[in-house]
């Protein structure tokens, strides 16, 4: 027995030693950090932080640019990652069609933007939609319709973030939809096919029942990633205009390095840390649910 237990601590003990380090004494500083009013002074002597209980919680839930992050993210999270498992499924449905040529190009083409180097696509981004020299303008002007400044406007900052987010993120996930699509018997389509199915009988009854492990895992995945949007936002807005594309983690970000109210901070991170554990539980359970 004592021979079995030294075995499996050799094994998982770096894993666990590794996420002790980095994850778990992380969180549990963050979570004891909240709970006081820790700042720049704090760092060179700990004394200089004093225990506030709650109040760093009570006065993120007065903060109006807090409520203003919070339905950004939200926002950026309602229409991204729907849009994202739509085209990531349709590019991997077209990709996994026997008449489709030139498949390791576009299987390329889709996932480079996934491991390009944010900064380097924000620059380009940047370029593309630029007011008076971007492309996206001139391309509208082609067809009469007036430009917008895309980035400056608070109405369309958002929808141009989102819009780099989407790009980035189709790569990945169309490779795992692709790699479900793989799996999938034909004889279940010729079996449908037997029944008098067509074609978008045999998607809605056969295709998106067999990816659904796939569909859990991308959504999950997606939730955890869009809630913490940070480095396209930082890259292109700073979270302007007007706040308008300030999200949790850049609004995290904002208040523990630029005015170095670390408490403050640890307070949205905690928060931040219930909202994806509740929403990950959540889309678990219905997982659970559907089986």
């Amino acid at each position: 027995m004592k021979t079995r237990l030294s075995a499996i601590l050799i094994f998982i003990g770096p894993a666990l030693a590794i996420m002790t380090i980095f994850i778990l004494i992380p969180i549990a500083l963050s979570l004891l950090i909240s709970v006081t009013d820790f700042n720049v002074y704090a760092i060179f002597d700990w004394r200089n932080a004093s225990f506030i209980g709650f109040q760093n919680f009570v006065d993120l839930f007065l903060d109006s640019i807090f409520w203003k992050a919070l339905f950004n993210t939200f926002y950026a999270l309602g229409v991204a990652m729907p849009l994202t498992i739509i085209f990531s499924l349709l590019f991997a449905l077209l990709l996994n069609r026997g008449a489709t040529h030139f498949k390791s190009f576009f299987r390329l083409s889709l996932y480079l933007p996934s491991i390009t180097n944010t900064v380097a696509i924000a620059v380009v981004w940047a370029w593309l939609l630029n007011p008076r020299y971007g492309l996206l303008n001139w391309f509208l002007g082609i067809f009469g319709i007036p430009g917008q400044n895309w980035l400056s406007d608070p109405k369309w900052a958002m929808p141009s973030i989102i819009a780099l987010v989407v790009w980035k993120a189709i790569g990945p996930n169309m490779l795992l939809f692709l790699a479900g699509l793989q799996n999938i018997p034909d004889f279940l389509y010729e079996a449908a096919e037997l029944d008098g199915a067509n074609r978008w009988k045999q998607f809605l009854h056969v295709t998106l029942p067999s990816l659904r492990p796939q569909m859990l895992f991308v959504s999950v995945m997606l939730v955890i990633g869009y809630l913490q949007l940070f480095e396209e936002p930082y890259m292109l807005t700073k979270g302007g205009p007007l706040n308008s594309t300030i999200s949790i983690v850049l609004y995290l970000y904002k208040q523990g390095f630029y005015q170095f109210n670390f408490g403050y901070a640890s307070a949205v991170a905690v928060v931040l840390f219930g909202i994806i554990l509740t929403l990950t539980a959540i889309q678990m359970r219905l997982r659970k649910y559907q089986e």
